[in-house]
């Protein structure tokens, strides 16, 4: 039996290609479930709040973001299997036929066990099923709406772009990329989630102060209704030049969670902005169970978010992704024309351009992306400690500081992290890291 196996130096260019391309696939499945399983036994074994936290997480909040994310490691180690397993065997197989509503179909039910099992399970999902079918249908037609027409002219610009189509094909999508960045908050997120202004009042004077401050040319501030989702949190601002938006989640903001209204209707009272004549016991409660930040914390995360703008972060990332687009379709006019390469995954008799963009951008470049992937992840987390710096700068060090305490608290964050896990996966540096980095300079 084993003597009929061709040595590996013998084998057709062919079978050299697709099994380094398996070899290479496995290799990067196990690596990230060793890191993982490094990861499960953190929160397996940390069942204590760390003595650096003691005074600043309750015993009930660090079990609760501890199981949490257990169960969110289970998902994943089975998603991924499933993810593997499907992605060497079908794309290998079928490639033709791995559709995107073939991938969006047998991706749904595990996007229903995270929503209403997992966040579920954890206080999260905010969404019934019938809502939730409707938004995943939606987001499939809108999907297909802009990938179809942009993936058709970019297969045409391959086609006659002749020596040169890598450089026509870049530039086609850095404009796709621009316009789908100035046109998404405007045109497309509003299809998906409520946009509203946010009211006149004390934190929006205050967020348009500093905004002018550092010259931030703030036109408008929405308030998202993320809350009909998720109960998770977030902060962002987009737009070019003298066009810059910021969006505040309503999750995020104290007067605006509905988790708080729905404690302050459960006591009979009347939602007020400032909290002022609540009683003693109201109080308490809320301050026990609320969620979000207040004005002072709000004004220090968005402090750190115009960090990113003012220290060049957005403009970097924007001008590395597109040095590495560049490069793809550089590699691949170059790679393009190897036979051998379609060989290797079935087509022997036709060169079908989709197929090789498909072959060499997620199988070839494989290897490149995962290192790519890395020094980015590493790229992020300086970026990340640069903007609080910068928020220390605005004299917001006390309030981030809490306000990053609240925000691992609302969204079940763990606050403990094997050193290689954390290095390899996480964008953002630990809490633990993050709030020493900030204790230094933090305002009495």
């Amino acid at each position: 039996m084993w003597a009929s196996l061709d040595p590996l130096w013998e084998m057709p260019a062919e079978k050299r290609i697709f099994g380094a391309v398996l070899l290479f696939s496995w290799t990067v499945y196990l690596w990230e479930t060793f890191l993982a399983q490094r990861q499960r036994r953190i929160y397996k074994t940390t069942t204590h709040v760390p003595m650096e936290l003691g005074q600043i997480i309750d015993s009930e909040t660090f079990e609760k973001s501890r199981l949490y994310q257990l169960d969110k490691s289970t998902f994943s180690f089975w998603s991924g299997l499933y993810s593997e397993m499907e992605g060497t065997i079908t794309q290998s197989l079928v490639f033709l036929l791995m559709a995107t509503l073939f991938s969006a179909l047998t991706g749904l039910p595990w996007s229903l066990y995270n929503t209403f099992v997992i966040e579920e399970k954890h206080g999260f999902n905010q969404q019934t099923l019938g809502f939730f079918m409707k938004d995943a249908i939606k987001k499939f037609i809108v999907t297909q709406c802009i990938l179809l027409p942009v993936s058709s002219l970019l297969l045409y610009i391959i086609k006659i772009g002749g020596d040169y189509f890598f450089i026509y094909a870049w530039l086609f999508t850095l404009v796709v990329s621009l316009v789908l960045v100035t046109i998404y908050a405007d045109y497309i997120a509003p299809l998906f989630d409520k946009f509203t202004p946010l009211p006149e009042g004390k934190l929006k004077q205050e967020i348009e102060i500093m905004a002018k401050s550092i010259d931030f040319p703030l036109t408008k501030v929405y308030v998202v209704e993320g809350s009909k989702r998720s109960s998770h949190s977030n902060a962002y601002f987009y737009g070019f030049f003298k066009n810059k938006r910021i969006v505040l989640f309503d999750t995020l903001l104290e007067e605006y969670s509905v988790l708080n209204k729905d404690l302050r209707e459960e006591s009979g009272m009347e939602p007020r902005n400032d909290g002022e004549g609540d009683s003693e016991e109201i109080k308490a409660k809320v301050k026990n169970k609320k969620q979000g930040c207040n004005n002072e914390e709000v004004l220090a995360v968005l402090g750190h978010e115009l960090g990113h703008w003012k220290l060049g972060h957005t403009i970097k990332n924007i001008i590395i992704s597109q040095m590495n687009s560049f490069l793809c379709f550089f590699l691949f006019a170059v790679l393009i024309g190897r036979k051998e390469l379609f060989a290797a995954f079935g087509f022997f008799d036709s060169q079908p351009t989709l197929i090789g963009l498909l072959i060499i951008f997620q199988f070839i470049f494989s290897p490149y992306n995962e290192v790519l992937s890395f020094c980015l992840t590493v790229l992020s987390r300086r970026f990340e400690f640069q903007a609080d710096a910068f928020a220390k700068k605005l004299g917001k060090a006390k309030d981030l500081y809490s306000a990053l305490i609240k925000l691992n608290k609302d969204n079940l964050g763990f606050p403990v992290s094997d050193w290689l896990f954390s290095m390899w996966h996480y964008s953002h540096p630990p809490l633990i890291e993050r709030l020493q980095a900030l204790k230094n300079s933090k305002q009495d």
